[in-house]
This record gives C-alpha cells, sequence and structure tokens, in this order.
C-alpha cells in the first residue's frame, strides 16, 4: 500500500504542474503565444514535448500488458517512433516548422481549401478527443490499480488538472510541463528498471525465465501473422509522424534548426525509454504470473497493472509516488497539448473564419479558454465510457483506432506535403474512401472471414485475429486511397489565381528556412530557460529531500540519483540563461 510519503509525493507533483502553468502565464500575449508559443521555443523543449505527446499512460497500462503477455516484441512499435522521428529530422520537421502557421489545419486550408479546411476541422478534433479518452482511459485504470480508487474518480480528478494548466499559460504551460516530465520520467524508469533486473539476476535471467511460447510471445499459432504485424506497425508509424496535421509538434520552434535538433531528441529518446519502460512488466510475468488473483477488480485487464505491481514490489518508500507522478505525467501531457491544439483549430479554422472574421486577440484568447473547457469535458466523457468497454484491452483498442480511424485522415496529409498538383477534392475524398474501407473491413473482412476462406485450423486465436484486423486496416488503407489520391492528378486543373497563389506560398514557404530574429526572441531566449532552471532546482531538491525516509541505501541512492538529474540540468539551464543574457549585452550597440 502508499505511504503518507508515497501520497505527499503525488499532491506535490500535481501542485508542481499547476505551478508551472501559472509561471508562463506572462509568456502569453496574442493568439499565437497562446496556441503555440509564438514559434520561439528551444529544441530541447520541442525535443521533449514531441515525444511526450506521442505516448502516455497507455504506454505502462495497454503497451506493458503486451511486454507481461508476449514479451519484448512490444518494442517495434517504439522503434516505429524512432524512424519516424529520424523521418521528421531528415525532412519533415524543418519543412513543417517552415509553413509559418499557428495551427496544423491552416495548411489544410492552404493546400486544400477552405471546403477541406472545414473538413479535416471536424474530421480530425472529435476523433482526436475519442484518442485522448483512451489515454485517460489508462490512466484511470493505473491509479484504479495503485489507490483502489474508482476509474470514474480518477478520470475526473486528473482530467481537472490537466484542463487547469492549459487554460492558465496556454502553449508554454503545456510545452514547459512536457519538458519537465520527461525529467521526472526517465530517471524513474531507470531506476526501477534496474531494479527489476537486479530482482531476477540480469537481463540473461529474465530471457530464460519469461513465460513464452516463443520469442513471438503467447497465443500464436501462425507466426506469419508476426512478420506482417511488425511490417503494419512500421508502416503506420512512419505515416503518423510524418504528416501535415502532426506538424503541430514543430511550429514551437523558434527556427529551422530547432525544429531539426527536436526532432532529433524526440528519436534520441524513442531509442533509450521504451528499452527500459518494457523490462517491469517482462519480469513481472515471472515474479506474479496470475495477476488476476490480485487485482479482481480490473476484470479482463489484469495485465495492464503490471508495471506498477513491480513499482510496488521494488520501489522504496516514498518513490512509488513518484512513480505515479511520472505516470501522470505521460497522459497528462498527450492531454493537455491535445487540448491546447484542438482549441487552437476551433478558433482559428472555424470561429474566426465563419462566426467572427473581424475578431481580435482578446476575443480570440477569451474563445479559446471558453473551447477548451468543452473539450475537457468531452475528453472526460470519452474516457468515462472507454472504461465501460470491457471487451478489448487499451493495447488492442488504441492500435485499432489508429489504423481504422487516424490512418484514413493522414493519408492525404502526408501526400499533400509531397505532391503539390492534386484538386482540392483529392484531400477529403480520400479520406472519405479511407473510412468507408475501414467500414468495410471491420464489418465484412474480419478474422472470422479469413477462417473460413483459408479453412483454417486451428482457427486464429484472440490475439491473431486483433493483429490480423490490425494489419488489413494498415495496408488498405495506407495502399487504396494513397492510390485515390495520387489518381486525382488525371482530374487536375489550374484553380483560380487565389487558390493557385495559396498553394504556391505553402510551397515556397516549406522551402524557405526559417531564422530567428535575435531582436525579436532575446527576451523569450533568457526567460524560458532561466525560469524552466528555477522549476528543474526546485523539484530536484524536493526529490533529493526523500533520501532522508528511512529506506536502505540503495533507496536512498536511488532518491539522490532522480533528484540530482534535474538539479543539474536545473543549473545548467541557468547558466545558459546567463550566457545568452551576457552575449546579447555584448552584442548591443552602446547608449550614445
Amino acid at each position: 500500500m502508499l505511504t503518507l510519503y508515497d501520497h505527499a509525493a503525488v499532491a506535490l507533483y500535481f501542485a508542481f504542474m499547476v505551478l508551472i502553468g501559472f509561471g508562463f502565464r506572462s509568456f502569453v500575449k496574442s493568439v499565437s503565444d497562446y496556441f503555440r508559443g509564438g514559434g520561439r521555443m528551444f529544441w530541447w523543449m520541442t525535443g521533449s514535448s514531441a515525444f511526450m505527446t506521442t505516448f502516455s499512460a497507455w504506454t505502462f497500462t495497454g503497451a506493458a500488458s503486451s511486454a507481461y503477455e508476449n514479451g519484448p516484441l512490444v518494442l517495434v512499435i517504439f522503434l516505429g517512433n524512432v524512424l519516424g522521428y529520424l523521418a521528421n529530422y531528415w525532412w519533415f520537421a524543418a519543412r513543417f516548422r517552415q509553413l509559418r502557421i499557428i495551427t496544423p489545419i491552416e495548411a489544410m486550408r492552404d493546400r486544400f481549401g477552405p471546403v477541406s479546411e472545414q473538413f479535416f476541422t471536424w474530421a480530425y478534433v472529435p476523433t482526436n478527443v475519442m484518442q485522448g479518452g483512451i489515454w485517460l482511459a489508462g490512466l484511470s485504470i493505473f491509479c484504479s490499480a495503485v489507490f483502489g480508487i474508482s476509474l470514474e474518480l480518477t478520470i475526473l480528478f486528473t482530467g481537472g488538472v490537466v484542463l487547469l494548466i492549459s487554460l492558465l499559460g496556454g502553449t508554454w504551460a503545456v510545452v514547459a510541463s512536457d519538458f519537465m516530465q520527461v525529467l521526472v520520467l526517465l530517471p524513474i524508469s531507470i531506476v526501477l528498471a534496474a531494479f527489476a533486473l537486479v530482482e531476477i539476476g540480469g537481463p540473461s535471467a529474465l530471457m530464460a525465465q519469461f513465460p513464452a511460447d516463443s520469442l513471438l510471445g503467447n497465443d500464436i499459432h501462425y507466426s506469419t501473422i508476426v512478420a506482417f504485424w511488425i511490417c503494419a506497425v512500421l508502416v503506420q508509424k512512419l505515416l503518423t509522424t510524418n504528416n501535415l496535421i502532426d506538424s503541430y509538434r514543430y511550429l514551437t520552434a523558434r527556427d529551422t534548426a530547432n525544429a531539426r535538433k527536436g526532432a532529433l531528441l524526440a528519436a534520441m529518446l524513442f531509442l533509450v525509454g521504451p528499452i527500459i519502460w518494457f523490462i517491469p512488466p517482462m519480469v513481472a510475468a515471472v515474479r506474479h504470473p496470475d495477476l488476476a488473483a490480485e487485482f479482481p477488480q480490473l476484470g479482463n485487464r489484469t495485465s495492464e497493472a503490471a508495471y506498477v505491481v513491480m513499482g510496488m514490489d521494488l520501489l522504496p518508500v516514498g518513490m512509488v509516488g513518484v512513480l505515479v507522478a511520472a505516470i501522470f505525467a505521460a497522459t497528462m501531457s498527450s492531454m493537455d497539448s491535445g487540448l491546447n491544439r484542438n482549441a487552437g483549430i476551433l478558433i482559428r479554422n472555424f470561429y474566426q473564419p465563419l462566426i467572427r472574421k473581424n475578431a481580435g486577440d482578446t476575443e480570440l484568447l477569451i474563445a479559446g479558454k471558453i473551447v477548451t473547457v468543452f473539450l475537457g469535458v468531452f475528453i472526460m466523457l470519452a474516457a468515462l465510457w472507454q472504461v465501460k468497454f470491457k471487451t478489448m484491452g487499451l493495447f488492442d483498442v488504441l492500435l485499432q483506432f489508429v489504423a481504422l480511424i487516424g490512418i484514413p485522415l493522414n493519408v492525404p496529409m502526408f501526400w499533400g506535403a509531397v505532391v503539390k498538383r492534386t484538386p482540392d477534392w483529392s484531400g477529403w475524398s480520400t479520406v472519405v474512401v479511407g473510412f468507408c474501407l475501414s467500414l468495410l473491413i471491420k464489418l465484412r473482412f474480419d478474422a472470422d472471414w479469413l477462417n473460413v476462406v483459408l479453412d483454417l485450423d486451428p482457427p486464429l486465436s484472440v490475439r491473431e485475429s486483433n493483429d490480423y484486423l490490425f494489419i488489413v486496416a494498415v495496408f488498405i488503407n495506407t495502399l487504396i486511397p494513397s492510390l485515390w489520391f495520387l489518381g486525382t492528378r488525371f482530374f487536375y486543373r489550374e484553380p483560380p489565381a487565389e487558390r493557385r497563389a495559396a498553394v504556391e506560398r505553402m510551397f515556397r514557404n516549406m522551402r524557405t528556412p526559417v531564422v530567428a530574429d535575435e531582436a525579436e526572441v532575446r527576451e523569450t531566449d533568457v526567460n524560458q530557460s532561466r525560469l524552466l532552471g528555477k522549476f528543474s532546482l526546485a523539484y530536484g531538491l524536493f526529490l533529493s529531500a526523500f533520501a532522508l525516509i528511512p529506506n536502505n541505501v540503495a533507496g536512498r541512492l536511488a532518491f539522490l540519483f532522480c533528484g540530482g538529474v534535474l538539479v543539474v540540468i536545473g543549473v545548467a539551464l541557468r547558466m545558459a540563461a546567463r550566457r545568452t543574457l551576457r552575449r546579447q549585452r555584448q552584442a548591443s550597440p552602446p547608449e550614445a
């Protein structure tokens, strides 16, 4: 059970996140500041935010359950993220920053026209709300296992805190909290992975004792399914990290160079993070083979508590609370960025162009905060619905959601950034084709159909059936809509002059590097480093103080390690702020 120290760690973490929101309120002076940080953030903020917004507590519940049941195969999903962000670094990150827009749907308007702007607004925002609900549901399952409180209460409380952070400081608060959450998440993950390996006797002992039928995991009759699943995951990740809607990750960067560095940082973090994340649930498969007996309240989702079980087993007094805070961080970063992004889309791409064309910044900021509240409520309702959906684990729910809903939206957003000469209707019509295919796949070409057609004996297992649906959805929804989009080139006709100018301007911008105006970003450069340095130092000292709790030597050292990481980075940021200020003073001309 959690101790008073653990509860204190969680409570202070929430208070700390809210303080970040208050701290960055002064950075918001315009709509651009609120929805994209004014495009003035350093690469380490942009990259950390890109990393944190790509996953959630689902990683430590749904994905951890896959590691618990099937071993290291789940790492393929995160290898796909590495490849996706390397593609960002190589080509897409620079071009996305160079779009010079505030919301990603503005790129869809420039590329496909105002009709497509509305289509993608109302296709993207609701699906993103549903995905946010899945993330929040994953967090609620985790907290139910740790605290023994209801799933519903966790959803409402966490959703409310995230909503408050988003309202206070906009994108500046969101991205700053993402950066801090990386600093909390990675050290505690390293500590738990190290303790788990020591507990079982090292990596070789773990692989020897892991209770799987093969390296492919359990419940596998046909290894070909696994091979196709790996390919499908890599295709899906490359597509979902390299498209116009996901350009939002780099709109905050201060210039082209910082956007590319941010993408590289995200790739490196995804190379390291998953390796340490999935050691504990694999050790749990050896040490806790019957989680159903330990967590009967989770029903058929007991394996989703595998990660926290090892934390409760191995971490010293007080550090389980830090672990809880770290996993809160994973979902909160995804949720608050989603809230801010979706509110920006509805204000900039619906409210302003169709309802209040002449609205000023003050009105748009107020409207943006009102919309943020409504979106936060909708996400909480989606999560409440998800926790009642007991027939499928979160791992398969999220993968199938992305394959059946996400990919049809992403295909035209990928090709639209690469191919210029297609008619305006090519974008929305490609999505319609993809949605129709998804419906057909779900209703007609499911696993039962394949069992009958191929007369499989034995039939596909439950795991293989879910994998099959994901494979078919990814490949069909990538191939056929891509052919449809590219085929519309044969129907291309020169658009009116205004539309032709918009498309030409978009592609010209994508080719033109953004160079920060040092005079404009001078104050922001210093303040973002200085303020985040203060927060890092403060939280690092707080964690280090937990070394005074009565624990063994290893437990005390663990707290000093986690706190020391934040202290060192805090000092480095403060020193960087001083160097920047010194350079600015030296570069300033003397007064007459």
